[in-house]
């Protein structure tokens, strides 16, 4: 089933990268200047196009050829026996020269048909060195998703946390990626050995290896009976999970700068197939990635323990560290003396550069946050993201009352990943032209009573009703992976639609930072909730009471809908159609 899923996504990802393009578009705003769905069609059709050429074209070879020996051979009629040699030997040279035109045409048209195959799984994109390195970035991003259910048993099994504990802990995990700016900044005003993007990369990639190794082999030596000894175990253990995940957003942010800078390269050079779909190959990569490694994220745990699982992952990172060396970056120095007489600092800004002081770009990032029109969209996304969740509870639930094992939440996590892709799909052909305050608001009001149905499951009633505990998870995983994404999208679209000229990337970044932060927030609130109505891991007399108030409070930021008025009663349509002016009068 897995193996079925997983090549059908394939070829899906593979099929419909214009689909993909058209809604990622807005992760970067250079990205979306010169996607281009037109120019993207035609790529997809120069495939089986190219190889019907080929094929004609070979088809007259061996015409000509077979034409040429026939030209070529006289009448052995009236010869002698000489002369009949002299003239066999004359076809045979014809014939073995024809032979070889052919063989070396039929090699040319391999060759060209394994360039072309090549080019369509990168969407096609050259794949040049620096474009294999950074769709390897995104894979590893993706696949590290390997490790997420270990470091979930690792802290319940290992450490004996409860619902609340690991709700909390696993919530300030996530804080690393609330200061995405701050990364920004570092990687743009403080090389390292004079390189802004590969330094960042291999140290990204060497803290995660060596905070895997840790969580693999480091914790034997203070792990104890002893209360203090486990206490210190547990605290590397969360300071090593910590760093992982900061190694990670690290990564992340150094590869968005560059995709954002080869996209602007390719939109200056005319290159429409690199500019409108490299973010349609991040986004694939990441997604392969994470598809692969969400089955064995689970079954793996079957075999091995979660410090061997962390030994396994620990190799992902070396691969952002090595795979930096491909690219093609030019030391800081030599970018200054060849840009000094070319851009001013305006027009980079302009350009979406960071190469302004980072105190400049802070003052134009507070000045653009004091904005109406910006604050209150961004209020709103918080209180949106930020009411509690019972996810920690539920878990708790599922592993030790209903009792799943690691490899049924591998094949969860699994259809997960693949409802959100189909999620992308339906956005992309029936949502595109709904506005985007319309979308937030349906998919609230319809996802409140669909998570109630986890009541069912809670009291067992689902079984009464003749459906199986493991078919209500999977029914239900996939209906709100697909609400999910039907609200995540817009929050993307409309954070590049609050992102004024100039200060786009930092902007954007520190908009999902904001997001981020928002569900670090409801996460917290949420195992504050579990604490107080004392839901652990053998009591769950409360889990139905937690499951209510975190659905219903949901509705709650909905009062202030009325913030997304202007910005958000556009579609994602229309604001393609208008290029997305941002802020500067001409909405």
């Amino acid at each position: 089933m897995p193996a079925a899923i997983m090549q059908a996504l394939t070829l899906y990802l593979l099929s419909s990268s214009a689909q993909f393009r058209r809604a990622d578009s807005f992760l970067h705003p250079a990205a979306r200047i010169t996607s281009s769905p037109r120019i993207s069609r035609q790529n997809a059709s120069e495939f089986p196009k190219h190889n019907y050429i080929l094929h004609n074209q070979l088809s007259r070879v061996s015409v000509v050829a077979k034409a040429d020996v026939k030209e070529s051979v006289p009448d052995l009629s009236d010869t002698s026996n000489n002369n009949k040699e002299e003239c066999n030997d004359e076809c045979k040279d014809v014939m073995n020269s024809n032979i070889d035109f052919m063989q070396s045409e039929t090699n040319t048209r391999n060759i060209e048909d394994d360039d072309t195959i090549l080019k369509k799984l990168f969407l096609g994109i050259e794949p040049t060195p620096d474009i294999i390195a950074i769709a390897t970035i995104y894979f590893v991003e993706g696949a590290l998703g390997l490790a997420r259910l270990s470091q979930t048993f690792l802290l319940k099994d290992e450490f004996h946390l409860g619902p609340a504990e690991l709700s909390a802990t696993l919530g300030l995990l996530s804080l690393p990626w609330t200061i995405k700016p701050l990364y920004g900044f570092l990687s743009d005003g403080f090389p390292i050995f004079g390189y802004r993007r590969r330094s960042y990369l291999v140290l990204a990639g060497f803290v995660g290896f060596l905070s895997y190794l840790v969580l693999a082999f480091g914790l034997d030596t203070v792990t104890s009976v002893d209360d203090v000894n486990s206490s210190m175990a547990l605290t590397i253990a969360v300071a090593s999970l910590l760093l992982s995940s900061a190694s990670i957003a690290l990564s992340d942010v150094v590869a968005d700068g560059i995709v954002v800078q080869k996209t602007r390269e390719a939109s200056e050079r005319g290159d429409d197939a690199l500019a409108g779909g490299l973010q349609s190959l991040c986004w694939g990569s990441a997604a392969m990635g994470a598809l692969i490694s969400a089955y064995f994220s689970g079954s793996l745990l079957e075999s091995m323990s979660p410090r061997e699982v962390f030994g396994i992952a620990s190799v992902l990172p070396l691969l952002v560290s090595g795979i930096s060396f491909l690219m093609q970056e030019e030391p800081v120095g030599e970018q200054k003396s060849s840009n000094r007489d070319i851009r001013t600092i305006e027009e980079s800004n302009e350009m979406g550069q960071t190469d302004a002081p980072v105190s400049e770009q802070m003052s134009s990032l507070w000045a653009a946050l004091r904005e109406p029109n910006i604050y209150k969209p961004v209020l709103f996304l918080f209180l949106w993201k930020a009411t509690p969740t019972s996810d920690g509870a539920m878990l708790y639930f599922m592993t030790n009352d209903i009792g799943f094992g690691p490899e049924f939440l591998g094949r969860a996590r699994l259809v997960t990943a693949a409802s959100s892709l189909l999620g992308v799909f339906l956005y992309n052909q029936y949502l595109r032209r709904v506005p985007i305050k319309d979308i937030l608001l349906w998919t609230s009001i319809a996802s409140a009573p669909l998570g109630l149905t986890q009541l069912l499951l809670i009291s067992h009633y689902n079984r009464e009703l003749g459906i199986p505990d493991g078919a209500f998870v999977f029914g239900d995983d996939v209906v709100l992976s697909i609400l999910g994404e039907f609200a995540f999208l817009p929050t993307l679209v409309l954070a590049a639609r609050l992102c004024p000229p100039g200060i786009e990337a930092v902007l954007f970044a520190t908009l999902m930072s904001i997001y981020n932060g928002a569900s670090t927030v409801g996460t917290e609130v949420g195992a504050a909730l579990t604490k107080a109505l004392s839901v652990t891991e053998t009591d769950f007399s409360n889990l139905a009471l937690l499951t209510i108030i975190c659905n219903v409070s949901s509705l709650l930021p909905l009062v202030f809908i009325g913030w997304l008025d202007g910005v958000g009663d556009e579609s994602q349509e229309e604001m393609e159609a208008k290029g997305i002016d941002g802020l500067d009068g001409k909405d």
